[in-house]
């Protein structure tokens, strides 16, 4: 296939396809030789799994208390962050989810599952190292999605099993190291899960799983949405504060950071559309901008997209996001076929002649999510979700790409952009790459004349 050609992706997103597929834009060959065994724990051990914890605001909070609430035995090792205080907090927090009361001077949990010293809490950019090499098996990746491809670069490259959440890249440099990274994961036997929990939520399985039987026909469009208030931006800087600190303290609102709401939130919905349909759109175009979270505290993201995505079979996506308070809210997919409709997140089916409704199992997916992988790990299964997560974001930054320059982006110029959102060096007192200018306020995409990749 030449590289003007589309990239197809098949229902299970084979990777070795893609790399047959594809122009060579990576090879697994260039990964170092002599990879280490997985640190797999088989059937029937008792052994103990070890997890660190990288990056710790509320949602690396709940999944290291959903980890410690897996069958068998594991225990919370290290954590890693770039603020003490966050760190402090989120170990609490971890204690409180556990009913552990903290024993401030064994500087463990009574139930014996926390075992987080002082010499194994690191703080700072390289903190995620320093976790990851203190003997762990498993390592939670939760901190903002910009460090998602190098840290599971390094936890692939140490033979560690991961869980990270969505999305896994803010630009189409990161997502190539990350379907690198994926490849070598399988070849040294790592299980890897992705935070796209919707993959395990009976409501979505069954009702995916229907529409792809033919319960509404032949899919012609798909309809998605997260539209909501918005995440809580700072208000103001602390005395001495830099520039670095702060934004990485206000992490959502820094397009290089979060990959804007359109991919932090929305590829959700993205997910479960590409998940109908076994494949990526090869196309997007789209409109967004700033129109009322526009101060300073609002970073250079925008507060609304609308696109178009289309697939190779000319079936389309009515993509909308929104962070407005005060209009509309929904978080939710439609899929429109030529023999009815479903709501998936719903589980509803309608057609003319039947309708049916989900009435299965309510577990909660984030649970469910590390059960499976903790499950997988024990018993040796086959258990990787870091392709599909890395195809879904490269949707959603498709997306950004249409919105931010006004222009139809097709997948091949999106995969293959050498745009690198990352700053030149990383440090509190280095300079980040988008910085205020004399008013306050900062520079943001300008559909029309921005060249997004």
């Amino acid at each position: 296939m030449s590289r003007s050609q589309p990239v197809r992706f098949p229902a299970s997103l084979s990777r070795r396809r893609f790399f047959q597929g594809s122009s060579a834009v990576l090879t697994v060959s260039a990964l170092p030789t002599g990879l280490a065994a997985a640190r797999a724990v088989h059937a029937g051990s008792d052994q103990t799994l070890k997890v660190a914890l990288v990056g710790c605001g509320a949602r690396g909070a709940g999944a290291a208390a959903q980890a410690l609430a897996t069958a068998g035995p594991v225990k919370l090792w290290a954590m890693a962050d770039l603020f003490g205080d966050r760190l402090e907090t989120s170990l609490a927090a971890i204690c409180k989810a556990q009913d552990a009361a903290y024993d401030a001077d064994q500087h463990r949990g009574v139930a014996g599952a926390i075992d987080v010293p002082p010499d194994r809490r690191f703080l700072g950019f390289d903190g995620y190292r320093q976790a990851m090499d203190s003997g762990v098996d498993v390592v939670i990746l939760t901190t903002p999605p910009h460090f998602r491809p190098m840290q599971f670069d390094y936890a692939v490259r140490q033979g560690i099993h991961v869980f990270m959440e969505k999305p896994v890249a803010v630009d189409a440099p990161g997502i190539r190291r990350v379907l690198a990274a994926a490849e070598a994961s399988k070849q040294k036997n790592l299980k890897v899960g992705v935070g796209l929990q919707r993959h395990h939520q009976g409501v979505y399985e069954e009702t995916v799983s229907r529409i792809q039987q033919g319960a509404i026909g032949k899919v012609m469009y798909l309809r998605a949405y997260w539209n909501s208030a918005g995440y809580r931006a700072r208000p103001g800087r602390e005395p001495g504060m830099t520039e670095m600190t702060y934004q990485m303290r206000n992490p959502y609102h820094y397009n290089w950071i979060s990959g804007d709401h359109i991919a932090e939130q929305h590829v959700h919905n993205l997910d479960v559309c590409n998940w109908i349909k076994g494949t990526h759109p090869v196309t997007a175009q789209g409109q967004g901008g700033r129109q009322v979270r526009i101060g300073p505290q609002y970073g250079d993201i925008f507060d609304h997209h609308t696109v178009e995505f289309t697939y190779e079979d000319g079936s389309q996506i009515f993509s909308n996001c929104r962070h407005i308070a005060g209009t509309w809210n929904s978080v939710a997919e439609w899929a429109i076929g030529t023999d009815g409709q479903a709501n998936v997140g719903a589980g509803r089916i309608e057609t003319p002649s039947d309708a049916w409704r989900y009435r299965g199992d309510k577990g909660n997916p984030y649970q469910i999510e590390h059960d499976r992988l903790f499950a997988a790990i024990r018993e040796d299964l086959p258990f990787n979700e870091a392709e599909n997560g890395a195809i879904s974001t490269m949707t959603a930054i498709m997306g950004r790409m249409a919105t931010y320059s006004g222009q139809v982006v097709t997948w091949e110029d999106a995969f293959h952009s050498e745009l690198d959102l990352s700053p030149e060096r990383y440090a509190f007192d280095a300079d980040p790459p988008v910085l205020p200018g004399d008013d306050g306020l900062y520079p943001c995409a300008m559909p029309g004349s921005t060249r997004a990749w």
